[in-house]
């Protein structure tokens, strides 16, 4: 169930010239899975703006964004101590209850953040992840040495081949001639339907998608599966690889 509070600005930081570190002093016992998402409320803006949960502990909560519009350059500028009117707990995350042992987390771009939680708690429970980041070019890569700090395997890959594997994720993993049994991944869906069609383990894929209420009730983002109709923002935006129409 989500939840409605305030909470306080820690730090806003930039991590590459268009993407940020925001930290949030606040509750955070509604959020129960990696993968969920936050909705904030911004000054003057009609729908609030979804972000991914990257981390969160018993006071605070990480999240990453990339300043795309006006909504993201608002908080761009936001100062520490500034307080904002958030819900959270939203969304089905990412789910470790199976079998697997060496799973592999594939993020692009902003689909990154959501992983890094998952990786630690993989990681709590004995698990051996290994993860692999794309980008376009150098100039966009982020958290590639805080998820090395963990001790995993880290590999990433770059379109323009400015670092890393030249191409996208799915030619990091031939590359680097990677084993794995489970795949959880979020990203733009081009690169989600690649790994789709190029492997043939079980998997969780996190959907991107334009929300109104973020908690189910607008249905504005519904889309088909195989099992029904699901709302990205509440059914999601973690679905399993069995359930999905492409």
């Amino acid at each position: 169930m989500y939840k409605k509070g305030v909470y306080r600005i820690v730090s806003n930081v930039a991590l590459t010239p268009t993407v940020y570190r925001m930290v949030l002093e606040g509750d955070t016992q509604h959020i129960t899975h990696s993968g969920q998402f936050i909705n904030i409320e911004l000054t003057g803006k009609f729908l609030r703006r979804p972000i991914s949960v990257s981390d969160y502990d018993d006071k605070s909560i990480t999240i990453i964004y990339k300043v795309v519009g006006s909504g993201t350059s608002q908080m761009q500028q936001m100062q520490p101590g500034t307080e904002l009117d958030i819900l959270t707990g939203l969304g089905n995350g990412f789910s470790t209850e199976n079998n697997a042992q060496r799973p592999l987390l594939v993020g692009g771009g902003v689909g990154v953040p959501p992983l890094f939680n998952l990786c630690k708690r993989l990681i709590a429970e004995g698990k051996s992840p290994m993860v692999i980041i794309g980008f376009n070019t150098a100039d966009e890569v982020f958290y590639f040495n805080e998820f090395r700090a963990l001790g995993v395997d880290v590999f990433c890959s770059t379109a323009d081949g400015s670092v890393g594997t030249k191409g996208f994720v799915t030619d990091a993993i031939k590359e680097h001639n990677l084993t794995f049994d489970y795949i959880y991944a979020c990203g733009p869906i081009p690169m989600l339907k690649a790994l789709y069609d190029s492997t043939n383990v079980d998997a969780e894929f996190s959907f991107e998608e334009r929300m109104g209420c973020g908690f189910g009730a607008c249905m504005g983002c519904s889309c088909k599966t195989k099992y029904g109709n699901k709302r990205i923002c509440k059914d999601g935006p973690v679905l399993k690889r069995e359930e999905i129409i492409w």
